[in-house]
């Protein structure tokens, strides 16, 4: 998923007897699948989850333009570059439908990316690692795509209707993307050894980190019944990661490259993959800064942002006299 470890502010979950009128009122709404507008009475704890799932859900599409722009200038033909660019052109308009439905719970967008900035709130682990080969684009829109839209599909009931309907448009792109990714690994898989080697040297280095995407094992997901019960998440961490593992197998034996997995096996009794022990310290670190390029991404942000300063200063210049014109028209 885009956020990660996100705290709901409580430490035990809400039980009925506990609650307010207005909270079990609250409940019922949700219990009954009735969504859950801005104007609408929401506890402060449900407001103050959906901010930081949002934002760092919006941050995580900025961010994620980053690895693959890099690409941009050096994709290997002029259609290749034109995907590319409509794929990442998609990721900023991910953002910024995210960055308004957050902005309906009473939070700024500026304030918002000043968390960022601050290293206040996070964005997924995910796209702190470097983009090597081409094949990597590839990798990045069949696994990490295709990990984002078992998250995100579930994400379109959820029970704040503006994230819910946000995610209906993202998840019709973020299948394009998928679906991108995993021709350019088709192609380099059915072309010479050294593009079929390319591309098994992108999985190995991008199904581990993929897998982490769903967060921590829901044992050790302490906020995740609290969300459930709200209906902001749906599925589990290791609901989705199973999904996301029984659908990717097959498409890489159609591929013909191989799973970095040893213990990775057939379960015929459960009917589904069972796989290998996750390394969640390399997830924790990565999310506590320290994965291979957390300070260039970051750097690239406020980069962007103060260069940009000059753009928004002469927007805001514009509204603020298109509105006095409007106001000497009108007296």
């Amino acid at each position: 998923m885009y956020a990660q470890l996100v705290e709901t502010g409580q430490k035990n979950l809400r039980q009925r007897e506990d609650m307010s009128p207005e909270e079990r009122a609250f409940q019922d709404r949700v219990d009954a699948d009735i969504k859950i507008e801005a104007k609408d009475w929401m506890p402060d704890a449900y407001r103050k989850t959906l901010i930081r799932q949002i934002q760092q859900h919006a941050h995580s599409e900025i961010v994620g333009m980053l690895p693959e722009g890099n690409w941009i200038g050096r994709a290997p033909s002029l259609q290749r570059k034109a995907i590319l660019m409509a794929k990442v052109q998609d990721e900023g308009g991910h953002g910024l439908y995210l960055y308004g439905a957050a902005e309906t719970l009473g939070v700024s967008r500026d304030q918002m990316v000043a968390d960022l900035h601050a290293g206040n709130s996070k964005y997924s682990s995910i796209f702190n690692y470097p983009t090597l080969t081409w094949a990597d684009i590839g990798a990045i829109g069949w696994l990490v795509d295709g990990a984002a839209i078992m998250n995100q599909i579930p994400l379109c009931r959820c029970s704040y209707g503006p994230y819910a309907r946000a995610m209906v448009r993202i998840c019709k792109e973020e299948s394009f993307h998928q679906r991108q990714g995993y021709d350019i690994m088709l192609k380099l898989c059915a072309g010479t050894p050294e593009q079929k080697a390319m591309a098994q040297d992108a999985l190995n280095r991008w199904w581990w980190p993929s897998l982490m995407m769903f967060g921590p094992p829901d044992a050790d997901s302490v906020h995740s019944a609290q969300s459930a019960q709200w209906k902001i998440k749906l599925l589990s961490n290791d609901e989705l990661r199973q999904r996301f593992v029984d659908q990717t197998v097959p498409q890489a034996d159609h591929l013909g490259i191989a799973m970095p997995d040893p213990d990775l096996r057939w379960n015929a009794d459960g009917g589904r993959y069972d796989f290998g022990a996750i390394d969640w310290t390399e997830f924790h670190s990565v999310l506590k800064g320290n994965g291979p390029c957390n300070r260039e991404r970051l750097a690239a942000r406020v980069k962007a942002w103060d260069d940009g300063a000059w753009v928004r200063d002469a927007a805001v210049a514009h509204a603020a006299k298109c509105a006095a014109r409007a106001v000497r028209a009108a007296a």
